[in-house]
């Protein structure tokens, strides 16, 4: 067995990655717009709809015995099979559950129209069972070049197949066929890219193990889901589907710039960690430096985009998108503090703290879900994105803090890599938003602004120059020791 050897390292894998995510982002965000365009938001939000469901079942579907793989220190090849049966069937059970609750969930969230939507777009599920495996074994051994292209792939086939069915009349269900087939085409990639065959097995020593490793990470993401769905769920069921879509674009919005560094690292990060967690120091130092390059690298663009909220939203979706903006620059703080929030739950997992991640979640959910529904009844769309701004800001995110200083990552470490720039972004937001009304020519203050944030960024990342570099430092270790790992 040697593709563990031919693993390129995780500074390699983050920079395919990175290319890979930034590619599917400006993808899909032009599609977005062409769509959301076409469709409009009662279309839209029942889309939406569909998708909050998918969500929800993909949380949990494989029960969580998928990220062993990346995470087991010998070879794979003995899990694997036992995973691969594990995650079909229960991926199988629960897509069936979906499909026979579609009408009543529809009716909960207030479009009983969305019914045969989110049945088709519940497929997803078990084609996810189905390849999360091999998409495992890619991330286990940094082979993000190969992801690269399934991910392009799939989004582009669903794009085009999306929007020729809408312009053909089919409103949201354009968007969920497009969605299905795109995943069917990038299952048959990931099948015949997986490092090892695709075979079944049911090894009783693994069972137990692999079950144990799962349900608490299983149980964990359906509170992380519920903690990063509910203000979508609150939005559907107390403000209507159209509600829902203005709110949703307004958080694909503020979680754009975000997620262009947050997602390859996410999968990135956990093998790099667990290849490094025989040295603490190591593995401390390499969170810090996450933190240092996310915070200069995401907070500048995220602030732009709260100071450049009406006229982004007017610009590039429309006015009958407007409501939009009034969400979106609260939803920024949101998706800021979920970041780093993600960051400390997959090294919390590496240290095999699964049950503490679980605690802290299950107790923002107890937190989150009256305060969004306050939100939603006093301010509406403002009012819920100020209520998850607030939980995320005020309590998540110093729980995860607090628990990772039980692990040895002092609050004051993280803080001093954070402090300069989230001062400079703040300036960011403060000037773009004094843009809409000094500059003479309209949309301007688009451009003007996003070159300050770009900026911005790169002046703070050259200044945190010693941690890219300590980056790429984990990178040539972390191959090392997968290489030393895996036979």
């Amino acid at each position: 067995m040697t593709h563990g050897n031919s693993a390129p390292g995780a500074s390699n894998a983050f920079a395919w990655s990175l290319l890979n995510t930034m590619v599917s982002k400006v993808g899909t965000l032009g599609i977005g717009i062409v769509l959301a365009r076409m469709l409009g938001p009662d279309s839209f939000g029942t889309y939406a709809v569909a998708l909050v469901a998918l969500m929800a079942v993909l949380s949990f579907n494989e029960l969580g015995v998928s990220l062993a793989i990346v995470r087991w220190p010998g070879d794979p090849a003995k899990i694997v099979p036992t995973v691969n049966s594990i995650s079909v069937a229960g991926s199988g059970l629960f897509c069936a559950g979906a499909v026979l609750a579609a009408p009543a969930f529809a009716a909960a969230m207030g479009d009983p129209e969305a019914t045969d939507v989110v049945r088709v777009l519940i497929l997803s599920v078990f084609i996810n069972g189905v390849v999360a495996s091999p998409a495992a074994l890619l991330q286990r051994d940094f082979k993000e070049k190969t992801r690269l292209g399934i991910d392009q792939v799939n989004v582009w086939t669903g794009a085009v197949l999306s929007i020729v069915l809408a312009l053909a009349g089919m409103g949201a269900m354009a968007l969920a066929v497009g969605r299905v087939a795109g995943s069917l085409v990038s299952a048959a990639m990931f099948l015949a890219s997986s490092p090892m065959p695709y075979r079944f097995g049911l090894d009783r020593n693994q069972l137990g193990p692999l079950l144990r490793f799962g349900l608490p990470l299983a149980g964990t993401s359906i509170i992380f889901f519920a903690v990063g769905y509910a203000d979508q769920l609150t939005a559907g069921a107390l403000l209507g589907p159209a509600a829902l879509a203005f709110y949703v674009l307004a958080f694909n919005l503020a979680n754009w710039p975000v997620s262009i560094l947050a997602q390859p690292l996410r999968r990135v990060a956990p093998a790099a960690f667990s290849a490094l967690q025989q040295d603490k120091a190591a593995m401390n130092s390499a969170l810090v430096s996450v933190v240092a390059v996310l915070a200069a690298a995401t907070l500048p663009p995220v602030m732009f985009l709260a100071g450049s909220a009406v006229p982004l939203v007017d610009l590039v979706y429309g006015k009958e998108w407007l409501p939009a903006a009034a969400a979106l620059s609260w939803l920024v703080v949101g998706a800021v503090s979920r970041i780093f929030s993600d960051l400390a739950y997959d090294f919390m997992v590496v240290l095999g703290r699964s049950g503490t991640v679980f605690a802290i979640q299950a107790g923002s959910l107890v937190v989150l879900v009256p305060a969004l529904a306050a939100g939603a009844a006093l301010g509406g769309l403002q009012g819920l994105a100020f209520a998850q701004a607030l939980v995320c800001g005020c309590i998540l995110l110093p729980l995860c803090l607090w628990q990772l200083a039980n692990a040895g990552i002092s609050v004051r470490a993280v803080s001093s890599v954070v402090w300069v720039p989230a001062l400079a972004s703040l300036a960011v937001g403060a000037l773009s938003l004094g843009l809409v009304s000094w500059l003479p020519v309209p949309w301007l203050e688009l451009p003007a602004g996003a070159l300050l944030a770009a900026s911005t960024a790169a002046a703070l990342l050259y200044w945190r120059r010693d941690d890219v570099k300590l980056l790429k430092e984990v990178g040539r270790e972390a191959r090392s020791e997968v290489g030393e790992l895996v036979p």
